[in-house]
């Protein structure tokens, strides 16, 4: 069986990194795996881009000129929108390939028009990265819910008349997806339910996968030689917090996180206690957090975040919403308690007070209590840590997300076959609530 991935980048960004590990996972089971991609950062052979400069060139253009229809709402929030409205190539070149499966990730960002869908004719599964696949155009949801219905007077759009860019794109959406033949996969029950009670997806199939990890690259690592290796010091409890833009994107939760900190370092926690940031660099003016703080900037390899969550004492995740959370996973498998907010796909990963804490949304008392918590009592943390590096033993290994997405594969291709009847629906609640 021949499986294709569609994604817009290989490697950058937490969509693709996924995308990726899930490739190579496939691959490691004995299947024939291969991505296509708008901007390749890898050196895989088994991932396809654009070779000529032209098409290369293209690539980066079309970005710029994805977001014009934007350019009519200058009040829009700082927030990830894309009509997804630029022609493309991506249907010739999948019948080049001649999969006999696609499995769709994040193609936002000018790499897919939403006509494009219908054009590939093989089976499809879409593997949802984050809401945008039911929305009019948005990636975070936050309290709207307009995507049940039709989206338009969009809030992230600063829009007050129905018939704005969000409207038109769920209308192209509903018009070009009305009878594909396609399975929906939510890594986390959260964002199944939202993809089940959307408009757009209320009749698709909808299956649970969670995202998978190496566990071999992915383990804990005697935090005196990670800390060694990191030039972090030895006789500290570290505080972990870290994402892609970590302090700038405020779905990542910093505006959260400093308040707690500073809640925290009232405790005469200040001389004991320092934080560690990865993913951005110390700006010009660093805020005061209320302890000595470590900015690592931006780490990209495997090897780096393996070592950077083995020298912490505990992860930070105040997130507002996740699709799933990988940096929770990522810690948790390096034996490093997670302190989160119990919402959205966070609530998957972590398990509270047995691996981790959730903290009720978004409270940042709860959230500064739960750092404490987690940390202030060294035979219940020691639990906490065996249990964290058992959780992804258990449910997060890239294998078992491998078997689980091949199994699906195999049941689709057969039934594509076999079915004359490609285009049937599924009662997607049923489906995702009893995974």
């Amino acid at each position: 069986m021949k499986i294709l991935h569609l994604s817009t980048h290989d490697i950058s960004g937490g969509a693709a990194r996924a995308t990726f590990r899930l490739h190579k996972g496939l691959q490691n089971i004995g299947l024939q795996s291969q991505m296509l991609v708008q901007e390749k950062s890898s050196s895989d052979k088994t991932v396809i881009a654009p070779k000529l400069r032209l098409f290369q060139g293209i690539a980066k253009a079309k970005l710029t000129f994805e977001t014009l229809p934007l350019k009519l709402y200058p009040q829009k929030k700082n927030t990830t929108f894309f009509p997804q409205w630029l022609p493309d190539r991506v249907a010739s070149q999948v019948a080049g390939i001649n999969p006999d499966i696609i499995n769709l990730h994040w193609v936002s960002a000018g790499f897919m028009q939403i006509e494009t869908f219908a054009k590939l004719k093989r089976p499809l599964i879409w593997t949802l990265h984050d809401v945008s696949g039911f929305t009019g155009g948005c990636h975070v949801i936050g309290e709207c819910d307009r995507y049940m219905k039709s989206c338009g007077a969009c809030p992230q759009l600063n829009s007050n008349k129905e018939k704005d860019v969000s409207r038109w794109v769920w209308q192209r959406k509903a018009r070009a997806w009305k009878n594909l033949n396609i399975t929906i996969v939510s890594p986390s029950s959260w964002l199944a339910s939202c993809a089940a009670s959307s408009s757009l997806f209320a009749n698709y199939r909808i299956e649970v996968i969670p995202h998978g990890l190496d566990t071999q690259k992915y383990r804990p690592i005697t935090k005196n030689l990670a800390r060694e290796v990191l030039n972090l010091p030895q006789d500290k409890k570290l505080i972990l917090f870290g994402a892609i833009e970590a302090t700038s994107d405020r779905n990542k939760g910093f505006h959260l996180l400093q308040p707690a900190l500073k809640e925290l370092s009232h405790s005469g926690l200040s001389d004991s206690w320092e934080v560690v940031i990865f993913g951005a660099s110390q700006p010009e003016n660093p805020p005061d957090l209320g302890f000595k703080t470590h900015y690592l900037g931006h780490l990209y390899d495997d090897v780096s975040l393996a070592t950077v969550y083995s020298a912490a004492d505990v992860m930070l995740v105040p997130s507002l919403q996740e699709s799933f959370g990988q940096t929770a996973s990522e810690s948790l498998a390096c034996g490093t308690p997670v302190v989160a907010f119990n919402a959205t796909g966070l609530k998957d990963i972590v398990d509270h007070q047995k691996n981790g804490y959730l903290a009720k949304p978004y409270e940042v008392e709860d959230f500064a209590n739960g750092i404490n918590w987690v940390m202030e009592n060294p035979e219940r943390y020691e639990k906490l840590c065996f249990n964290a590096r058992e959780k992804v033993e258990r449910e997060f290994t890239l294998e078992l997300q491998a078997r689980r997405y091949s199994s699906l594969f195999h049941e689709i291709v057969m039934v594509d076959k076999t079915d004359p009847l490609k285009n049937q629906t599924y009662n997607s609640k049923e489906s995702y609530l009893s995974v």
